[in-house]
């Protein structure tokens, strides 16, 4: 939790990968809302990371996967540098210029998993240091796409309670993604 995800269609299988996928980027995009510049960039846990960091490594590390997804080429080392630097925001990366980019990641993703011909269709992940590489499907992307924004959402929610109290379900009632429950009815 801590959004409802909605049901898929009958058969829609991008549909609800789609869906959690997006469930957990919610996640990510709450736990900025309302933080200043300052507080967004702030390290304020034991972690190295920053809210902010967590959305742009989660922008960049996304878009790295479609890119393998589509089968274009990547030099490891130019991908290993802009990984290395994905975790720190530039000045000139604000709040509000990397949530525009990661929706714009997001549209891509989508667009590209619809056009797909089947989720079973493969694409080719180099070898890497931890990883032999090799054929993977699309649905195996999208999970593992899934397992990493929901990680780091996690990261961003500890991240943002450590700077004002704020937690997940506070940010989600109070950004309207789900209506607070009748919580008298659990008593």
């Amino acid at each position: 939790m801590p959004v409802v995800v909605e049901n898929e269609a009958p058969g829609d299988e991008r549909g609800a990968l789609l869906a959690y996928l997006e469930a957990q980027r919610g996640g990510v995009r709450r736990a900025l809302h309302g933080l200043t510049e300052e507080q967004a960039r702030s390290l304020p846990s034991a972690s190295a990371l920053s809210v902010l960091g967590v959305l742009k490594h989660l922008a960049h590390g996304e878009r790295g996967w479609l890119r393998t997804m589509r089968g274009e080429t990547t030099d490891y080392e130019e991908a290993s540098k802009e990984w290395e630097d994905s975790f720190t925001p530039h000045a000139d990366e604000t709040v509000e210029a990397l949530l525009a980019l990661y929706d714009e990641v997001a549209r891509e993703t989508e667009e590209s998993v619809r056009a797909v011909m089947s989720m079973d269709a493969t694409f080719t992940v180099p070898p890497a240091p931890w990883d032999a590489g090799g054929d993977r499907s699309w649905r195996w992307a999208l999970l593992h796409l899934i397992e990493e924004t929901a990680r780091h959402a996690g990261h961003a929610d500890v991240i943002r309670e450590s700077i004002d109290g704020k937690g997940a379900f506070d940010l989600v009632f109070e950004t309207g993604a789900m209506p607070e429950p009748d919580w008298s009815a659990f008593e």
